[in-house]
């Protein structure tokens, strides 16, 4: 029987820190344990240092997980929970990804200063966003803005809003929820014409492979929908190598048996894009997305992809 508490490793962020306590709660029911049988573990990570560039002029998704994966290898912590979106799709040797939390809203959620929605917003105004994705779906929409890399915890984005810094911003109404802010956007973004980061929305937690006591106790709180969903959503960024640096947007669900995909990729510049839908059995997620990724990567060229470089 455990006796020491179990470490859960996560991002000191306002938004980390309460994924990390709908963890432990969600364990707390499913295993009628107290709340001293789990001790979060906070640790600052490079991309919560460096907040003045971009994830792609500093090295991408890895920034935010690094510090966490090598106590969780050494054996430090016995799980960390993530936003699932800031996963790289290639994890260090021995570690998985072996449940999710039930997903939040997919959406993304505009907060406008100058105007209440991205299409009213007069011409030449300036949106701050950090995501490339978001970036790139914005010039699509709207060529006539200035668009800018906009950096920081949520509130820190919020008051530099505020500030007249920017215009506009964008952020994930899910992370909003989980802050208890879900009045603050202005409009929320249709998902088929502003679709979401692959896996946006969703927890993950990372667990050690073949460590059997952890990762029974994390079976229970794992959500299938959600594992198949964001599974086909991983497949297609692994297939377009995508990172920080790359503008792709997907979003798979499932009813029936069935998952349904739908996934995107964009030019930095928005000028141009190329989507594509697919479908099939959920108990070939990864597959379906996968060949999705290797399908939109033929169709766009390599011509198409040297822009990202």
């Amino acid at each position: 029987m455990q006796t020491k508490p179990f470490r859960i490793g996560t991002r000191g962020s306002p938004l980390a820190l309460a994924q990390a306590y709908e963890t432990r709660s969600r364990l707390m029911a499913a295993h009628g344990l107290p709340e001293e049988m789990f001790e979060i573990v906070a640790l600052t990570t490079k991309g919560d240092r460096i907040t003045d560039r971009s994830l792609a002029e500093i090295g991408g998704k890895g920034l935010f997980t690094a510090e966490l994966e090598e106590q969780l290898a050494s054996g430090e912590l016995d799980f960390a929970v993530h936003s699932s979106k800031d996963m790289p799709t290639v994890l260090p040797d021995g570690l998985f990804l072996s449940a999710f939390l039930p997903r939040e809203d997919v959406r993304d959620a505009f907060v406008g200063a100058a105007a209440p929605r991205l299409v009213e917003l007069p011409e030449g105004a300036t949106v701050g966003s950090s995501s490339l994705r978001r970036q790139a779906l914005i010039r699509r929409l709207r060529p006539d803005l200035n668009v800018i890399t906009f950096r920081g915890l949520v509130d820190t984005r919020l008051r530099k809003l505020a500030e007249g810094q920017v215009d506009a911003t964008l952020l994930a109404f899910a992370g909003l929820k989980r802050l208890g802010k879900q009045d603050v956007p202005t409009e929320l973004l249709d998902p088929r014409d502003f679709p979401p980061a692959p896996a946006q929305g969703a927890i993950c937690i990372e667990s050690r492979i073949g460590d059997e006591r952890v990762n029974t106790l994390l079976e229970s709180i794992n959500d299938r929908t959600t594992h198949d969903a964001v599974t086909c959503e991983r497949a297609f960024l692994g297939a377009l190598d995508g990172s920080c640096r790359t503008p792709i947007a997907g979003h798979a669900t499932s009813e029936d048996g069935k998952i349904h995909f739908y996934g995107m990729i964009l030019t930095p510049d928005g000028s141009r894009f190329h989507d594509i839908s697919s479908e099939g059995n959920v108990t070939d997620a990864e597959r379906i997305g996968r060949e999705a990724g290797e399908a939109v990567r033929a169709k766009a060229g390599t011509g198409f992809f040297e822009s990202w470089s």
